[in-house]
């Protein structure tokens, strides 16, 4: 199955953490992500993130490409707890050790009332290889978020797990990765 990673464009409410907050994308978010997508496909399949900030963007999509859109809750963003809404530099003045320990080991630290950045990547992956069985040998547009590009390029570059958060993901980044049958994810320049 060949993968290919869209994360939703700038949101109304911008910058930090944003999570399980259900932002919509500003004009600027759709244009991004319009641009996006046409320098790429053809798609046999497109999923999408729940949340309004891809879901309505594959909807628009999927009704110009003549696809269903297939909504997958397992795509969703981590959920950063007390963290959601607020920037690095805001978690700083009050939570520095705490945020130090979570860009450090983000495996090892979740942010207060978070989700487990392990559990997160279980849901996720576990999401990867339902959609594997699903379309295989098909080409599939995943629009989703910062944080689950994250996770799948960190796998399929082989990095560490304590470099999860230092992989770039700008909005409305396209990245194609392939699945092999082995369950291998690789990425594809």
């Amino acid at each position: 199955m060949i993968l290919d990673l869209l994360r939703h464009g700038e949101t109304e409410l911008g910058g930090g953490l944003r999570g399980s907050l259900d932002d919509a994308l500003t004009a600027q978010g759709w244009a991004q992500m319009r641009a996006a997508v046409a320098v790429g496909g053809p798609w046999d399949v497109l999923v999408s993130s729940p949340l309004q900030r891809c879901a309505r963007f594959a909807d628009e999509l999927g009704a110009s490409l003549q696809l269903p859109v297939q909504l997958e809750a397992g795509v969703r963003e981590l959920h950063f707890g007390e963290w959601e809404g607020r920037s690095a530099a805001q978690i700083m003045q009050t939570e520095a050790d705490a945020l130090g320990r979570f860009w450090a080991a983000p495996y090892a630290f979740t942010p207060p009332a978070g989700e487990p950045v392990a559990d997160f990547a279980e849901r996720v992956l576990t999401t990867v290889e339902t959609l594997a069985r699903q379309h295989s040998g098909k080409r599939v547009l995943l629009v989703t978020h910062g944080g689950v590009m994250r996770l799948l390029l960190a796998r399929a570059r082989g990095l560490p797990r304590e470099q999860l958060l230092q992989v770039e993901v700008r909005h409305a980044a396209l990245v194609r990765l392939a699945l092999h049958a082995d369950g291998q994810l690789r990425e594809v320049v």
